[in-house]
């Protein structure tokens, strides 16, 4: 009986690898849908002030546009911090996003207030506890770097910024591939991001495999999201069926490179995983420790 073909290689295995990586990315974009709420304060400050006079409408308009920068700031905020939170090793965040968002709600709660007659002292209140319920709802920002036990600093920095860089050329990758809307294509991206984060994973893991994997990480990431620029630009203008062939050709051969050389390291960590069990095991049996188990007479 003919038996169909499996494995982590086969159509199914990347189609399940695919689904994985796509979850892990929608939970982090998950992470910013409590701030989509914060968007219906501005909307309803403005409509409410649509029959109050110019001043306040202006003014009004100005709390709106204040309480939607804010919604958004946070939204990217909560993003950032889900990333952060889901990376062994990662850099805080260069812009502190939530704690931004908190400042700007309490300007625009302010600015609201006032267009309802608050004064400025009451207003001035009203914002104070806007900004400190936006903080105990969502709290800060993370403030310091996050880092691995037993890894130097600037080995952990190193990977920190490589990873960033990788990330930054996946993303651009993403967003021109969407741009065309082509399910295909966009699955085929998809693939590719996969066998390519899993070898940023593996490096965030052990920041040894930093040197056989900077190259891919760098160069080549760097590459392929310039292909893709070149390719989204060409493809959207004639639909190049030749152009499109080639770029999945391209795909294909950075898929089946980056497994190899993720599958290499991983294959090097448990060769010294087991080197250093070996030294253990001999240490032990010289200082008079039986390493015998239950079962095992060896």
């Amino acid at each position: 009986m003919a038996k169909r073909f499996g494995g982590k290689y086969s159509p199914d295995g990347r189609a399940q690898a695919v689904r994985e990586e796509v979850i892990d990315q929608r939970q982090i974009m998950r992470a910013g849908s409590p701030a989509r709420l914060l968007y219906l304060p501005a909307i309803a400050l403005v409509f409410t002030s649509l029959n109050d006079g110019p001043v306040t409408l202006v003014a009004a308009l100005i709390g709106g546009g204040v309480l939607t920068l804010a919604a958004w700031m946070l939204q990217e905020g909560l993003k950032a911090e889900a990333e952060f939170n889901a990376r062994k090793v990662a850099r805080r965040p260069a812009v502190p996003r939530k704690m931004l968002a908190s400042a700007l709600t309490g300007i625009g709660a302010a600015i609201a207030a006032y267009t309802g007659d608050s004064g400025i002292v009451g207003s001035a209140l009203y914002g104070v506890a806007a900004l400190g319920l936006h903080v105990a709802a969502f709290g800060v920002d993370p403030m310091t770097d996050k880092r691995m036990e037993g890894i130097d600093t600037f080995q952990q920095d190193r990977v920190a910024r490589v990873v960033d860089e990788a990330e930054a050329h996946l993303d651009v990758m993403k967003s021109q591939i969407m741009a065309l809307s082509e399910r295909r294509l966009t699955e085929r991206v998809q693939d590719f991001q996969v066998i390519a984060r899993r070898m940023i994973r593996t490096v965030e893991e052990d920041p040894r495999d930093l040197t056989g994997a900077r190259k891919f990480l760098g160069v080549y990431l760097m590459g392929a999201r310039d292909a893709t620029v070149k390719f989204v630009d060409l493809y959207s203008r004639n639909k190049d069926a030749d152009a499109r062939a080639s770029y999945e050709a391209l795909l294909d051969d950075l898929e089946q490179n980056f497994a190899a050389r993720t599958e290499k390291m991983m294959l090097d960590d448990r060769s010294d995983m087991d080197i250093e069990i070996n030294v253990l095991r001999d240490r032990l049996q010289r200082e008079g420790v039986s390493l015998k188990t239950k079962g095992n007479d060896q």
